[in-house]
């Protein structure tokens, strides 16, 4: 699987790692990914997600079933 949460759809960005004399060497920032198992109700199983920490909170705020749909 890449390294893209299924909620947001946040993808790792680029940029540049700077050394104390300035110098420029190419670095990624990965998100903040965790595998989460989720109960939904209407199916009557589990679903196992690969989200952020902030898609996490969007699906605590709003719930399940509206990213579901």
């Amino acid at each position: 699987m890449s390294r893209v949460c299924q909620i947001t759809k946040k993808k790792p960005m680029t940029g540049n790692n700077r050394s104390h004399s300035m110098n420029a060497t190419k670095k990624k920032f990965y998100l903040n990914l965790h595998n989460h198992k989720f109960w939904d109700n209407i199916k009557k199983k589990y679903l196992i997600l690969k989200i952020s920490k902030k898609g996490l909170k969007m699906i605590n705020k709003k719930g399940l079933n509206f990213f579901i749909k």
